[in-house]
């Protein structure tokens, strides 16, 4: 199928992939965003061989070349004295193995790739300030209503709303993420202020009881980008960018290695944020009639195995195929949930267990664990192209 109108509703990594992918199918996109900007909040995010082949599909290899950060090795180093408990290749040994690596990139070079390649195709694609506030189908399309009482009618609209999304809400009577009982900070340092001690290697993770520190360069190395979690029964902020303070931060990681607390200290206040982790049941269909939903606001997922963009990003090439085989929107619409669900489900449950490994109270068994390999790659999630899989 080709010259169909499609309504893309969300314009963050899931929803700018969706829309440049069926362009890319020769679709007509109209992608409306809510904010009065275009810009991606956040830091840096991973981006796997999977993800990898698909933004090549998407023609932002490019991109990807230029602003990714790319490690060979990353290694796993307990919180208190900071020796290697494990050490994995996310370079060559990938590269051999699969065909592409492990990509390692600030999320508003990502962001900014994906907007730009969508407006070369079509200027006026993106639309801002339009919130949805509402969808009303029929047999033959789908109309998204507005807060200020405008609309849009397409043959198909996508949600890709994000992990509240009101496109699930309204398709399926959602009530929302529940809270994990996880929060997370992130930050970004300015490089100079990082001890070499720190780069070694570059990209790597500390793990102790209740807790995970996870850091990495971005922006051709001019920052560090860091993520640390800890666990806390309630939380009540909503949002993810919450201003923190480093006190609070430090406080959290009082016994930690110093060259942890090195770089956690040297955070300027004003790049450092918190928020707490949501999660919800996967659902077993995403689309009710013309509607079907993309990213996270069909499958949230933790971060705890580095797949919440990877997700997204590999959602948006399945999409797109499935419209491309198919004959009719319904056809599609099934083939792109037969192609995406399973495997979204199982990284989903999987990310909850993940988190369990790398908070351990015994961190020292953390080897013995995993058998010597990173909890991706054992799981089989780089076994996967969404470029050629069956759809």
């Amino acid at each position: 199928m080709k010259d169909l109108h499609i309504a893309v509703v969300g314009a963050g990594i899931g929803g700018l992939a969706a829309a440049l992918a069926l362009q890319r199918a020769g679709m007509r996109v109209t992608v409306l965003e809510q904010a009065p900007q275009l810009g991606e909040v956040g830091a840096g995010l991973s981006l796997s061989p999977t993800a990898a082949h698909a933004l090549r599909w998407l023609g932002l290899g490019p991109a990807l070349d230029s602003h990714a950060y790319l490690p060979e090795d990353q290694a796993v180093r307990h919180y208190r004295d900071g020796h290697a408990l494990q050490w994995t290749n996310r370079g060559r040994a990938l590269l051999e193995k699969y065909g592409e690596r492990y990509y390692l990139i600030h999320r508003a070079d990502l962001h900014d790739a994906l907007a730009a390649a969508v407006r070369g195709n079509d200027p006026g694609a993106i639309r801002l300030g339009r919130r949805c506030a509402g969808l009303e189908q029929a047999a033959d399309s789908a109309t998204v209503g507005f807060a200020d009482g405008g609309e849009v009618t397409a043959d198909v609209v996508v949600g890709a709303d994000g992990s509240r999304s009101i496109l699930r809400q309204l398709l399926f009577g959602d009530s929302g993420p529940a809270y994990t009982g996880y929060i997370a900070w992130r930050g970004l340092v300015p490089m100079e202020r990082v001890p070499q001690s720190v780069l070694d290697p570059p990209s790597g993770i500390y793990i102790g009881p209740g807790h995970l520190v996870n850091r990495y360069p971005v922006r051709r190395w001019q920052l560090l980008n860091f993520v640390a979690f800890a666990e806390r029964a309630e939380w009540a902020e909503e949002g993810w960018s919450i201003p923190s303070t480093v006190d609070e931060l430090m406080s959290e990681f009082e016994d930690w290695h110093p060259d942890v607390r090195a770089f956690l200290a040297a955070v300027p206040p004003e790049l450092l944020f918190k928020w707490g982790l949501f999660d919800r049941e996967p659902l077993t269909t995403w689309h009710s009639g013309r509607t079907t939903l993309l990213g996270d606001a069909a499958h949230p997922v933790l971060p705890f195995l580095g797949h919440g963009a990877v997700l997204a990003i590999e959602d948006a090439v399945l999409l797109a195929r499935a419209f491309a085989e198919a004959g009719e929107v319904g056809e599609a619409l099934q083939r792109y949930e037969a192609a995406r669900i399973p495997r979204a489900a199982f990284v989903v449950r999987e990310s909850r267990q993940a988190v369990k490994v790398f908070h351990s109270h015994e961190p020292e068994k953390y080897t013995q664990k995993t058998g010597g390999r990173a909890a991706d790659e054992r799981l089989g999630l780089f076994d996967y192209d969404p470029s050629t899989t069956s759809v």
